[in-house]
Order: structure tokens, then C-alpha cells, then sequence
């Protein structure tokens, strides 16, 4: 049985981009399992894709690849590489996005696909490696092939990191670093540190165009239409609104601070 291959691209779904590199993952791997994590990254959004793929990964099964092409730099000097990381497989572009996803974990070994038996074609189109390069590469690894095979071994993927919440004891400072197709805006403020910070006091947020206070248990404990703070699935701080759209209703886009300032019960 093939590993599972997922794809997460920013190709989205109007072209034959993602479908070209299903058809050449099938011609190598017949009947490999394909999951789309999504084709919606906006367009080069590297910490975008790290951001999804994270809240993906750790619900696939064991030996899974990953195949990840959101690649601005695509035909330049970047390397193409494949990479294990515990029990998980990736491919796509060395820009920083898997060091994003993988954070303080370092990779257990890492292959620059640089072996064009390999690849699709000895001469790979300048402007899609996700077809003549990746594609392969992945379903090498989905069929049980071994990341040797792909090329030459490297010792660090090039670095890239999140930007990280300002704490004081007033407060903290995040910042919206995704905004999901229902407008919620998923800040980079973990419920740890949150919590941490918060020491029983109560909070206010100065998001957008509003005040919000207090934490919410879930998305419909306000009124309809109106704005709330909540802890979604991800693990860190929202910004939504019941039933409505955050990002418009309170005009905040991604990259937007959003400052949290604990009081207690008196104000102080």
C-alpha cells in the first residue's frame, strides 16, 4: 500500500496545475492515497502555507509525504528538496517554508533533488518544478522509495522563523497571521501564553475598528453580527464575529497587530 501524498499548493483550482501534478504522482505511484490540503494559499505566501500545513500535519498517519509547492523563487538558486522529520516526509521548495512548519524540530535527514533520473524530464520547465521535479520526487517517496535516491544529502534547510507575541506585564502583542475563509482572524497568541500572562486578570483587545472584552467559550456565545475574542481549534487567540465576518466588519487584514491588555477586577 503507498504512503499517503498530500498537496498543498497556492495554485488554486481554475488551471491544470494541480491536476498535472496528480497525473504525473499517479503515473509513478498508481493508486497512491491524494489529499488535498488546500490549493487556496494566496499567491507566494510562504508563511501562509507554513501556517495551514501546520494545523494539518499531525493528523495524518504515520509515513506520510508532503508535498508543498508555493514557490516564488521558482527557477532560480533556491534548492528543490525532500526531507524526513520524525515519522513525516516533505518536498517542495527550500525557502523557509519548511523550517516554518517544523519550528524547533530538525529534520532527521534532507536530499537536494538534484538527480535528474528523478525528475519528469531531464529538462524540467523553468517555471513549474511542481510537475517536473516535486511531483516525482514525492511519489518516489510515497511508493516506499528511499530519500537517498533523490540526490544529494544537505546539513540545514534555509532558516526562516514566525514572528513571535511581545509580552509585558500590562499585556501582549500579537499580530493576525491568517485570516480563514469565514473572515475569523487567527492571531500568533498561543492559549498558553495567554493564560500565562493573564494570571486570572480579565482581558481587552484593541483589534481593527474594535474593543473586544473578555474570551469567549465559542463562536455563538454572543450575539448574532457581533465581535468576540476566542480560542479556535488552532490553539491560538481569534478575532470573529458570531455568524459574520471578522477581517470586513472590523477591517483588519493579515500582518495587523492586535494588543491585549490584562486589567483586574478594579481596573488596575
Amino acid at each position: 500500500m503507498p504512503r499517503t501524498l498530500t498537496l498543498t499548493t497556492d495554485f488554486g483550482t481554475q488551471d491544470a496545475y494541480v491536476a498535472a501534478m496528480k497525473g504525473v504522482a499517479l503515473q509513478r505511484c498508481p493508486g497512491v492515497p491524494l489529499v488535498d490540503v488546500t490549493h487556496e494559499v494566496a499567491p507566494q505566501d510562504v508563511m501562509e502555507a507554513a501556517f495551514v500545513l501546520r494545523q494539518a500535519v499531525p493528523h495524518f498517519p504515520a509515513e506520510t509525504v508532503h508535498l508543498v509547492v508555493v514557490d516564488p523563487g521558482v527557477g532560480t538558486e533556491r534548492r528543490p528538496v525532500a526531507l524526513r522529520a520524525g515519522e513525516r516526509f516533505f518536498v517542495g521548495p527550500d525557502n523557509g517554508l519548511f523550517s516554518l512548519v517544523l519550528g524547533e524540530e530538525e529534520p532527521d535527514a534532507i536530499a537536494v533533488l538534484d538527480e535528474p533520473d528523478r525528475w519528469r524530464t531531464p529538462d524540467p520547465s523553468t517555471t513549474f518544478h511542481g510537475r517536473d521535479i516535486f511531483a516525482p520526487a514525492a511519489a518516489h517517496l510515497a511508493a516506499g522509495g528511499a530519500l537517498a535516491d533523490l540526490g544529494s544529502p544537505a546539513e540545514e534547510l534555509q532558516p526562516l522563523r514566525w514572528a513571535l507575541p511581545i509580552t509585558d506585564d500590562q499585556g501582549i502583542q500579537g499580530w493576525t497571521v491568517h485570516v480563514d475563509r469565514f473572515g475569523n482572524c487567527i492571531t500568533n497568541v498561543p492559549r498558553t501564553l495567554f493564560e500565562e500572562h493573564a494570571g486570572g486578570r480579565t482581558a481587552k483587545c484593541y483589534a481593527g475598528g474594535a474593543i473586544l472584552e473578555g474570551v469567549s467559550p465559542t463562536y455563538g456565545a454572543v450575539a448574532e453580527g457581533e465581535p468576540l475574542l476566542v480560542f479556535g481549534s488552532s490553539g491560538f487567540l481569534e478575532v470573529a464575529v458570531s455568524g459574520g465576518n471578522a477581517a470586513k466588519l472590523l477591517s483588519i487584514q493579515k500582518g495587523d497587530a492586535v494588543n491585549v491588555v490584562f486589567q483586574s477586577e478594579n481596573g488596575a
